[in-house]
């Protein structure tokens, strides 16, 4: 078997890049991913302004100790310019954002004065006090948000900012994702004996999504060797990746493999990890394949695993794996050395210490333990047995 970090090198040094920019307006680029180093054009503010409604003086007439009386010569809204410049005993009754006029270089919030027939009245304050420096946001001509930057809000008003309606970002990949077997039925339609609902297609659509991928829904695909070929060949012309669950462990009508070694070049892996140890990766012809296995919290054990740094890559992002953080465990695990575990658990904030437990039976079909908990316990491949108190990594959803 090989380990768990071996296999995600392997599939990553197979894809060469992102996929092709395309230009997209701002208002349908949140999640979207950067494709080139975005410059600012000009100083984000573009002149020093006021942060507060006041009075812009010269900070020549700021008195050091007890007050002073200054002339109100014009009031400047924010959006207009002052003509001319402020002279000395001159005070402007200025709005937050306004451009600070020549001759000014501090502003008095009004609620600190006191104004009465034209004149104001100012005390001892700091020179440059409440005054936005041009550029102090955003340099001209400096990289304002680097490549591989998934948009969030905050990015998409700073590039507004800049003037930029659109972007260009990195298409999205497409993933077409199918389920395999007799067995396997759609929601909503009536289920015989033996079979079960297709969980499986579903988890790993809103994984996809939630990564940034575009879902080709092909359905479900029965245990017929000659549709199955078919529509794997006709998943790998519409898709960057295709997508099977099930069918690759050693069942006689685990039929995937089979036809994979027909019609791409396959590599079919045991992982030392529990749960999902049967996984299949390769291509078939421009197409990158993973076949996940078909239990549904190994599939989308294996989706978080493998596919998901696959899809940041080929989407052009830098960070192509998730943060973790160092728990307690409140209960003792039980774990065998030589292979990587994952528990679904549940992480609180609690006694000053991030604490985790487990969300109770962890077989590999029980999907409620994955819609149960907010983490995965990850235990190394060299770790045995967990005390209850140890510390142990957890990987947020």
């Amino acid at each position: 078997m090989i380990s768990v970090r071996d296999g995600q090198n392997q599939i990553l040094a197979q894809i060469s890049g992102p996929t092709p920019p395309e230009l997209l307006a701002i208002t349908r680029a949140r999640e979207r991913v950067l494709a080139d180093d975005l410059r600012a054009p000009f100083d984000v503010p573009p002149t020093d302004n006021s942060a507060v409604d006041g009075y812009a003086v010269a900070s020549g007439d700021v008195p050091a100790s007890g007050t002073r009386d200054l002339a109100v010569v014009a009031e400047l809204p924010a959006g207009a310019l002052f003509e001319g410049a402020l002279t000395a005993g001159q005070a402007i009754r200025i709005m937050t954002g306004a451009p600070m006029p020549r001759g000014a270089d501090t502003v008095y919030p009004q609620e600190v004065v006191e104004r009465s027939d034209g004149r104001v009245r100012v005390g001892a304050i700091k020179k440059g006090a409440n005054v936005r420096m041009r550029g102090e946001d955003v340099q001209a001509g400096t990289v304002a948000i680097e490549h591989g930057t998934v948009l969030r809000p905050q990015e998409l008003g700073l590039i507004a900012s800049l003037g930029f309606w659109q972007i260009p970002v990195h298409r999205r990949p497409r993933v077409a994702l199918l389920s395999t077997g007799d067995e396997v039925v759609e929601p909503g339609t009536p289920r015989k004996a033996g079979q079960i609902y297709d969980a499986n297609r579903f988890t790993l659509r809103g994984s996809i999504e939630q990564c940034g991928g575009e879902v080709l829904d092909l359905g479900i695909v029965p245990d017929v060797r000659d549709e199955l070929r078919a529509r794997l060949l006709a998943a790998a012309e519409v898709g960057d990746i295709v997508v099977t669950s099930g069918g690759v462990s050693v069942g006689v009508l685990d039929l995937v493999k089979d036809v994979l070694g027909e019609i791409g070049a396959i590599d079919f892996w045991q992982v030392a990890m529990q749960p999902g140890r049967p996984l299949a990766f390769g291509r078939i012809n421009a197409a990158h394949f993973f076949g996940l296995p078909g239990n549904p919290v190994a599939s989308m054990l294996a989706s978080m695993l493998f596919l998901r740094p696959a899809i940041y890559k080929l989407a052009g992002r830098r960070r192509l794996f998730p943060d973790t953080a160092e728990a307690t465990t409140l209960e003792p695990i039980s774990k065998r050395k030589g292979r990587r575990e994952f528990k679904r658990g549940i992480v609180e904030w609690r006694n000053g210490r991030w604490e985790a437990r487990t969300t109770g039976p962890q077989g590999s079909g029980i999907l409620s333990s994955m819609a149960a908990g907010n983490c995965l316990i990850v235990l190394e491949e060299e770790r045995g047995d967990v005390a209850a108190g140890e510390t142990v990594l957890v990987e947020p959803f």
